[in-house]
């Protein structure tokens, strides 16, 4: 959800990914693309990969990082200096931008990338997924998924 937000910060070491692309999920706000464009969201989607809030920001998809205890500051800096620009003109730099963001497709690509985040939760490997999650517990499916080891849903054919 945070990559629909208009401005972002995070902690230098704090953690952000998408796993559930490994198994039973497809992110539906679709906003990797528009944010890193084709190889940066692939190579992350396509491998569930977890990135550090300060490589998050390195390569654009997320906005400032800091130390934890910077964190606050800096949201409040930001946040004054928004402040002081009248409404209206955030409201029509907001519009435009999203106006450009839309004409790209994103309201489309939503749409089937919600249609394919059910798709994965109901095919084989997310029925096993699921099977797997009741015989061991979500908390250890979830680290499995998350592993680089071969798990009982990567291959069902």
């Amino acid at each position: 959800m945070s990559l629909a937000c208009d401005v972002t910060f995070i902690e230098d070491n704090a953690q952000f990914g998408y796993p559930p692309t490994r198994v039973w999920g497809c992110p539906t706000t679709a906003f990797w693309f528009y944010r890193l464009g084709l190889e940066k969201s692939k190579r992350i989607l396509l491998t569930g990969e977890v990135l550090s809030g300060k490589k998050a920001v390195e390569i654009g998809l997320l906005g400032e990082s800091c130390p934890s205890e910077e964190l606050d500051g800096r949201c409040d800096k930001f946040i004054q200096r928004m402040v002081t620009v009248p409404a209206n003109q955030l409201w029509f730099q907001k519009q435009m931008i999203n106006h450009a963001v839309e004409a790209m497709g994103l309201f489309s690509t939503q749409r089937l990338a919600t249609v394919f985040d059910g798709m994965t939760r109901h095919s084989p490997e997310g029925i096993a997924f699921v099977a797997r999650s009741k015989d061991v517990g979500f908390k250890q499916t979830v680290k499995e998924r998350d592993s680089t080891e071969e798990t009982v849903w990567s291959d069902l054919r």
